[in-house]
């Protein structure tokens, strides 16, 4: 047997961690502050739905458990855009017919993983243990028993914190003394509220089932995924205040109904609960997280969304951090037996990725809410469709880069996907790019623009 390995957070990262890390023989102890969520029901409105696509069933199938996880799957081909009249149409996601996202149950992928685990003799698992303090320096830490209020410590020769955006052991750097710890923590001025469309009384979906739905307003933005037992996961991002509507001022079931009859008039003939949920269901901030560094003294790392937890609206923050463990394990394969090694690789090769899917994650929530709407963004999703439908192996949207294309790092996609949207946006603004003119003869100009946009980009960096 191998080293003990002691992760702190049993979330989707540090199951899935855990699970490969068994695979590869080690011991590990994994510890969680919340109950074993397979023998608790799961609270309502506190989980964004999910959306896993190809980083994400990279790190699935690497532990093998890819196909288990795809029986949980809806695929949704693009997105649903809805305006206040109730038109819509589907904007698809890529102009290749076989690529697509998932829209999975969080808790039921989460139970796969746990359920994996207990199929390993080399793996303990403690649940309703919360982390009161952390010993950066000896792979140590402290829990608190919720059940019997007892403190109980657990080390290892290494130590990994996988335990969410609210970190205990990344807040224990924080305020560790004697090394530099940097962390930024920026906050939306929106947050979420989850609701839900019922599914239909035969046990069917009440709209179309294969898409990510989309009303975007501007300012306000309501999105629904579809679950496997005929409902709806609908979300509503609205700013906290200083706005007409707003979480601050929607105080009362009249003045909901109010709103959403303004804004979002079809969505609400499908929700029959959707005054009393809106009150029941707690509304939860949206913030990016980044911090470094990421790991200390060689026997405490950070991973997922300890290290860096970002916004929902790219549908990576799972992706993001399965493919924390798939980079992990290709670097622990490299230089195993050397744990300073493998920590300071592995933060090396990750953390401009993290830091570039952050920020993609931000930027897209602006698209969403205020431009998939607009007339000259569906021209651009229009032609990027058929770029990738009749151009395959010449064309890539950032999107696709980000989404469909796991051997492309964020931070690549983010460059070339800016850089492309820049020159299409600007193209299809200057009228240079007429109907008149071939797909391919399109193709090869906005190549050329993207070039230009690329090396302004790196003149720019110099000066």
């Amino acid at each position: 047997m191998k080293d003990h390995v002691l992760i702190i957070g049993a979330g989707l990262c540090g199951s899935l961690l855990a699970l490969r890390l068994a695979q590869r023989n080690y011991q590990v102890t994994l510890v969680e502050k919340r109950p074993d969520l397979r023998k608790v029901t799961q609270d309502a409105g506190r989980s964004i739905n999910l959306a896993l696509s190809d980083r994400g069933l990279k790190g699935l199938r690497l532990a093998g458990v890819e196909e288990t996880a795809k029986e949980l799957c809806i695929p949704m081909n693009g997105r649903m855009i809805h305006d206040k009249e109730g038109n819509t149409f589907l904007s698809p996601y890529s102009g290749r017919q076989d690529e697509f996202i998932n829209s999975i149950s969080r808790p039921g992928l989460n139970k796969i993983l746990l359920d994996q685990l207990d199929k390993n003799a080399n793996v303990t698992m403690h649940f309703n243990l919360g982390c009161t303090s952390v010993d950066l320096e000896n792979a140590e830490a402290s829990f608190k028993n919720y059940d019997t209020g007892e403190i109980q410590s657990f080390s290892g020769a290494i130590l990994i914190g996988t335990d969410g955006a609210g970190s205990a052991v990344r807040k224990s750097m924080f305020e560790h003394k004697k090394f530099l710890f940097s962390f930024s923590q920026q906050w939306l001025t929106h947050g979420y509220k989850e609701l839900e469309i019922p599914a239909a009384e035969n046990g069917g979906y009440r709209t179309y089932t294969n898409a990510l739905h989309i009303w975007p307003r501007g300012e306000d933005m309501l999105i629904a995924l579809p679950n496997l037992d005929g409902s709806f996961t609908v979300t509503l991002f609205l700013p906290y205040e200083n706005s007409d509507y707003c979480f601050n001022n929607l105080t009362t079931k009249e003045r909901v109904l109010e709103y959403f009859k303004k804004e979002f008039p079809d969505a609400l003939e499908l929700m029959p609960d959707l005054a009393e949920e809106f009150f029941q269901n707690p509304t939860g901030p949206l913030g990016t997280i980044k911090c470094s560094p990421w790991n200390c003294y060689g026997k405490t790392l950070l991973m997922g969304d300890a290290a860096h937890a970002i916004v929902p609206f790219y549908g990576q923050g799972m992706n993001a951090s399965f493919e924390d463990v798939v980079v992990f394990d290709e670097i622990l394969e490299q230089h195993e037996g050397d744990w300073n090694k493998v920590f300071f690789e592995y933060e090396k090769a990750r953390k401009i990725d993290t830091d570039a899917i952050a920020d993609l994650a931000v930027d897209n929530f602006h698209e969403m809410k205020e431009h998939t709407a607009s007339p000259l963004f569906q021209r651009k999703r229009k032609l990027e469709v058929a770029f990738e439908a009749q151009f395959p192996d010449k064309y890539q949207s950032k999107y696709r880069m980000v989404t469909f294309n796991e051997n492309i790092p964020y931070s690549e996609a983010m460059k070339r996907g800016r850089a492309q949207d820049k020159a299409i946006l600007n193209l299809l603004d200057d009228e240079r790019l007429p109907d008149a003119m071939n797909l391919e003869d399109k193709l090869k100009l906005v190549h050329k623009e993207t070039k230009e946009v690329l090396h302004d980009d790196a003149v720019l960096k110099k000066l």
